[in-house]
């Protein structure tokens, strides 16, 4: 059994600095075999720096998935080309920089991790996620000898999600949502043994509007006016999911939500 977490949307340096504080901690708790996190929030709650991505490696993520937010920092670009770790949505044009999927070696089998993005409320529009999903499923599967496949679907509503989610059963390990910063208390393993969240939530500040501060969010909503939304102080909100999954035939074994609150103003305990 290989034992998975990944967590959700991490948004700036608050839930950077959660993420890479806590992960080892984490990590030994709960015995996780392999990190994957959502990055594409983590500079100034706007996409990702490559630093920002070589901070996560170095704690302990294996892989970064991202969003609709993937190319906000114009120095990420020509990153995406020199680390396979990183993943940019796998329904972008076949010319675009970086790779949608990566299969890692590890000791309980090969590992790939895919991440797409979803198309219903989602800009910029992209190429069928359904078609293109299945299609790596299958070329992961037979050409890259994965053993475990985990996807990220970068998506906004719940319909396209589950939708997704029943699309692969059978085919991937897990199917679970970002994007909308919200946990969904949706967990379950569909009958072709696929695991499924609608959405994992973020790495953000818990007294916020999805990690952002709460005040000029409200004002934008009365006001109708454009506004700047700075990224929330304080206590940060860690969520995500948990999954055991049989390496020897792929199929998800148990799903648990993940929820832990992290802050930064008191030291750690010895």
């Amino acid at each position: 059994m290989i034992r998975i977490l990944f967590l959700g949307d991490i948004v700036g340096e608050q839930g950077r600095k959660a993420v890479i504080t806590r992960l080892p901690a984490i990590r030994e708790e709960h015995q996780i075999d392999f990190v994957i996190v959502n990055g594409e929030n983590a500079a100034g709650g706007r996409g990702i720096t490559p630093k920002i991505s070589i901070d996560l490696l170095r704690a302990g993520v294996a892989v970064i998935t991202t969003g609709d937010h993937a190319w906000d920092q114009v120095e990420i670009v020509e990153y995406f080309d020199t680390e396979p770790r990183l993943l940019r949505p796998l329904n972008y044009p076949e010319e675009t920089p970086g790779l949608g999927s990566v299969v890692l070696e590890t000791a309980k089998g090969n590992v790939g991790v895919m991440n797409v993005q979803g198309r219903t409320f989602m800009n910029p529009p992209l190429e069928n996620p359904f078609l293109m999903a299945e299609a790596e499923a299958v070329r992961l599967r037979e050409e890259e000898n994965a053993d475990v496949i985990f996807v990220d679907f970068h998506a906004e509503t719940t319909s396209e999600k589950i939708a997704m989610g029943r699309a692969l059963d059978g085919m991937v390990s897990a199917v679970v949502g970002t994007h909308t910063h919200v946990q969904t208390a949706d967990e379950q393993i569909f009958p072709g043994g696929t695991a499924f969240l609608c959405d994992a939530g973020m790495c953000g500040g818990v007294e916020s509007v999805l990690g952002r501060r709460i005040e000029p969010v409200v004002e934008r909503f009365r006001t109708s006016r454009p506004a700047r939304f700075p990224v929330a102080k304080g206590v940060v909100a860690m969520r995500g999911v948990i999954l055991d999954v049989d390496e020897s035939t792929g199929k998800a074994e148990r799903i648990e939500r993940f929820a832990e609150d992290f802050d930064s103003s008191e030291p750690e305990a010895e």
